[in-house]
């Protein structure tokens, strides 16, 4: 390879949402830049992803007629963070947040869909909005992918049917409600007929939604822009010569390739979800970093940290939750695989409790996954396991499913033969198979179908809060989060401590810049998504925290390259808008 095809204005290491937004955004801007990604297929966590994004004040909340209060997204980002509020990189995120929606979907395939209503998880705390704040991205035809649809990463297999992603929201209502309306039948008529047809043709289906569809609208605007991506291609060192970052080695095809950049390398791998040395020493409830299950790509391991830490970066390991958790459970594929289903809204629907080992209940179950998990963790305090059992009757299960047990009519019968979903034709007889004492169970269940009767609940307050009835059914009266636990088979799933991507990440100032533990900048590199420490502070305040931030630093520091000078220069130029930091040379 010659000397000119290893230089760059940018490398960017990683394909998902952060790094191709950087990419992007550099490239618009005029930057020649290389995307390279260790992974066979492009996408990173986010093809895996719900494809929500938390940004607050767009153009698209201003159009539904949502206007916040000034400030308030900031109150509500400074109650959510506490200790680790940073308001350098959350003023940058308010700021640019919305300057990056526009760009995207005036300049790029990128589109989104913003409902009316979708509460912030917290929305009841200072600043918290009843909507306004979380988009999904809008469905995407993985036809305009052309030969590259084949290198996109999959969505996880337990969050499709037959293979089949279903969007959120709408979609999903439909789905749940196919044989109670006409209208709703018809629509997963049309919808199962048009996949089945893709299957057909093409070997899989073309509706990309959620993740997908964001990973295949980014690859997209990096394929108009003609921007290289490299797979299969990890870095192995960073180049550094005068205390600057000035490129990578990167190994493709077997053959390490120094890559040197004029302007800067960003990383952008994807945190540290299968770095089994970190998760030991960050997760509390993993003593041995392997009590753990995520969905998230088994190669991240945790590479952008290494690197940047190999540069002089830093990673504060005091971020109170080092992850975003997600209550999980095990599976186990055809192939003998082990699969992992996140719990996000199954939790909320009226006819289930989440209990331990003691049989005890220890939570609202319908509060935000995060929230959830760290409640748990309270809650299985002395215990051997962090783990708890999700509890429903026959009727809940076939009308709203739960966990990869999908909803009649589609069949259980593999989920119970695998013991994936333990069954019982009573409630004494499901408390021996899961081994909680029955007493306590059944002390448990009558409170709650008692509770459920006047809509109360007097322990925990299930379906009190906008995002609790926002994800229960709002056909239920009088508590959309709650109906009664009655009538057999009885059904229970075994869920343990998971996550959806890691936060504590390489400290950044406001420019993405990495920075040293004494808060220097380390030049010429640059980290955002799952690489830079969130700034959320270890919190989860609503439906996109980590997508949102991802696409509008992936902006902030595509900009940022494009409006600086390049590596020779004593000084870095950053954006107007964002605070000026001398840089040494």
């Amino acid at each position: 390879m010659s000397k000119q095809e290893t230089e760059y204005d940018v490398l960017v290491v990683g394909t998902g949402a952060s790094g191709m937004a950087a990419a992007v955004t550099a490239a618009y801007e005029g930057l020649k830049v290389l995307v390279v990604d260790k992974a066979p297929l492009y996408g990173g966590t986010t093809a895996r992803s719900g494809g929500w994004l938390w940004i607050p004040g767009t153009k698209l909340a201003r159009e539904q007629g949502i206007h916040e209060p000034a400030g308030a997204a900031r109150t509500y980002l400074q109650h959510e963070a506490t200790t680790h509020f940073d308001p350098a990189r959350v003023d940058a995120f308010i700021e640019n947040g919305p300057k990056a929606i526009e760009f995207f979907t005036e300049k790029t395939c990128v589109q989104f869909d913003m409902p009316p209503v979708f509460p912030d998880y917290h929305a009841e705390a200072p600043g918290g909005q009843p909507g306004g704040r979380s988009m999904v991205t809008r469905p995407f035809d993985a036809r305009e992918l052309g030969d590259r649809v084949k290198e996109l990463a999959p969505p996880v297999p337990e969050l499709t049917v037959f293979g089949m992603m279903l969007g959120s929201g709408k979609e999903l209502w439909h789905f749940l409600r196919a044989f109670k309306s006409l209208e709703s039948f018809w629509y997963v008529t049309k919808r199962f007929g048009g996949h089945l047809l893709d299957v057909v043709k093409h070997g899989r289906g073309m509706t990309l939604t959620n993740g997908n569809a964001l990973a295949g609208r980014l690859a997209k605007a990096g394929m108009d822009l003609g921007i290289p991506v490299w797979l299969n291609s990890p870095v192995k060192k960073l180049l550094v010569e005068g205390g600057a970052v000035v490129g990578a080695t990167v190994v493709r095809d077997g053959t390490p390739t120094d890559v040197r950049v004029r302007r800067g390398v960003v990383l952008a791998c994807g945190g540290f979800p299968y770095d089994i040395e970190r998760r030991k020493q960050l997760f509390p409830h993993a003593p041995t970093g392997r009590e753990h299950f995520t969905p998230s790509p088994a190669l991240n391991t945790g590479d952008g940290l290494r690197l940047g830490e190999s540069a002089g970066g830093w990673v504060d390991p005091t971020i109170p939750n080092a992850a975003a958790w997600c209550p999980t459970s095990v599976t186990r594929r055809k192939d003998g695989s082990q699969g992992v289903m996140p719990h996000f809204i199954d939790r909320a629907k009226p006819g289930v409790i989440a209990v331990t080992p003691k049989g005890r209940r220890f939570t609202n179950e319908a509060l935000s996954y995060h929230d959830f998990i760290q409640d748990l963790v309270k809650a299985c305090k002395g215990l051997p396991e962090v783990t708890c059992w999700l509890i429903c009757d026959h009727q809940h299960l076939r009308e709203y499913g739960l966990g990869a047990v999908a909803p009649f009519p589609l069949p259980i019968g593999k989920h119970v033969k695998s013991g994936y979903l333990k069954k019982a034709g009573s409630l004494q007889e499901l408390a021996k198979v899961i081994g909680v004492p029955y007493e306590t169970l059944q002390d448990e269940v009558i409170t709650f179908n008692r509770d459920a009767s006047s809509g109360v609940d007097s322990k925990f307050s299930k379906g009190s809060t906008a995002y609790n009835r926002y994800q229960g059914d709002s056909l239920v009266k009088p508590n959309p989060c709650m109906a009664p636990i009655e009538k057999g088979p009885f059904y229970a799933i075994k869920v343990v401590v998971g996550e959806i991507g890691t936060f504590a990440g390489l400290a950044t100032d406001a420019s993405c810049q990495v920075l040293t533990k004494d808060r220097e900048p380390v030049r010429g590199l640059y980290a955002v998504g799952n690489d830079a420490a969130s700034i959320m502070g270890g919190n989860y305040p609503g439906a996109g925290i980590t997508l949102g931030p991802a696409l509008t630093f992936g902006y902030v520091v595509g900009q940022t390259l494009a409006k600086q000078a390049d590596m020779t220069a004593a000084e870095v130029v950053l954006p107007s808008n964002l605070p000026r930091q001398r840089v040494h040379a």
